[in-house]
């Protein structure tokens, strides 16, 4: 590469939410692949092809969406959701991400769980034309303890 960045730095991420034509989208991904990126299905749980993609392609990264993850702590149908989910990418070899938590509960949940790559308010919010500043999870958590 003419610029030297690392290739697989670079991560390619799609939303599982529309509609997509779906051997159009696994030549993409595969051509990406092979070409060195990265590849993450975003919102995964929440639209139309899920698990049948994952049957065809096994991205690098799979983000859970936010509707799985609020209220975890205090949801048992969604904990043993996401907790077979994440037994399932585990085996596949595919990296799970959690978006969306927004409170210490959501966070000690996901953690006793195995989660090591959480995105939400919680530890950081966006910003604009700046990089937000992250707050450690575990320091959150140890200090709830």
């Amino acid at each position: 590469m003419k610029t030297g960045f690392p290739l697989d730095r670079i991560i390619f991420e799609f939303t599982e939410n529309e509609q997509l034509d779906t051997k159009h989208v696994l030549n993409i991904l595969r051509t990406y692949r092979d070409m060195g990126f990265k590849t993450a299905i975003d919102d995964f749980g929440a639209g139309h092809s899920g698990l049948g993609l994952l049957a065809h392609f096994q991205p690098d990264i799979v983000k859970l969406d936010m509707d799985l993850i609020r209220g975890i702590d205090t949801d048992r149908v969604k904990r043993t959701v996401v907790k077979h989910t994440l037994r399932m990418l585990e085996e596949l070899e595919i990296a799970p991400l959690c978006e969306g938590v927004e409170t210490i509960g959501e966070l000690q949940a996901l953690t006793d769980l195995g989660v090591s790559l959480i995105q939400g308010y919680l530890l950081a919010k966006p910003s604009f034309e700046r990089l937000a500043v992250p707050v450690s999870a575990q320091s959150l958590v140890t200090k709830a303890a």
